[in-house]
């Protein structure tokens, strides 16, 4: 359990402080309205992701014989992972151009997040088979890895708003551009792992 509530932590961490629309839509409202709008914001993956985790747990389970196509799926999800660490490396900090606009609510966040790709893809290829193998372990690894990646991807987005409300200049600061380097290197040693189980699922590795 202790293993996948580790793995959620890295996940929620990497995609709570890295760059991506939904994160340039949490600062944005933060700094044209108010901290809370940019919390609401935030809050959008927690009514946006439940169908997009229970789609892809439903193709998983349908492919769950057939290793061939579950190793390319690990394979592609290092991939991701591998592209999510590369990001984070490369890093300058955050660029952001704010404009006076109405208010966003909620919804506009919900939206944002279900037109970004990077949800679909990070749920099939990489959160649906985690879940998937923590629940061969027990209910309660599933449990430990949804919690913890929600909990810090929420959380990292919430304490960002909270942040930049009180200083702007925190986007370009060594600190945050420091965590978002190192989780880009505990991001590539994850892609590494599952590029080995959809190695091994291929069958071109035995040990």
């Amino acid at each position: 359990m202790l293993n996948y509530l580790i793995i959620g932590t890295i996940l929620g961490l990497s995609a709570g402080f890295a760059p991506g629309p939904l994160l340039t839509l949490v600062i944005s409202e933060t700094l044209q309205h108010d901290i809370k709008a940019g919390i609401k914001v935030a809050l959008a993956p927690l009514i946006t992701d439940l169908p997009i985790i229970l789609l892809t747990l439903f193709v998983l389970a349908g492919l769950s014989s057939f290793d061939v196509i579950l190793g390319i799926i690990s394979l592609v999800g290092g991939c991701f992972v591998l592209y999510m660490g590369y990001g984070s490396l490369k890093t300058q900090g955050v660029e952001l151009e704010v404009r006076q606009v109405a208010p966003k609510s909620l919804s506009k966040g919900i939206l944002t997040n279900l037109l970004s790709p990077h949800p679909y893809l990070f749920w099939f290829a990489v959160g649906a088979p985690t879940i998937t193998k923590a629940m061969n372990v027990s209910l309660g690894a599933s449990l430990a890895f949804l919690v913890s990646f929600y909990f810090f991807l929420i959380g990292a987005k919430v304490l960002l708003a909270f942040i930049i409300g009180q200083s702007k200049s925190f986007l370009k600061d060594k600190m945050y551009i420091y965590t978002l380097r190192a989780l880009g290197v505990v991001l590539c040693i994850f892609a590494v792992f599952l590029f080995y189980d959809g190695l091994k699922l291929l069958g071109v590795i035995t040990f």
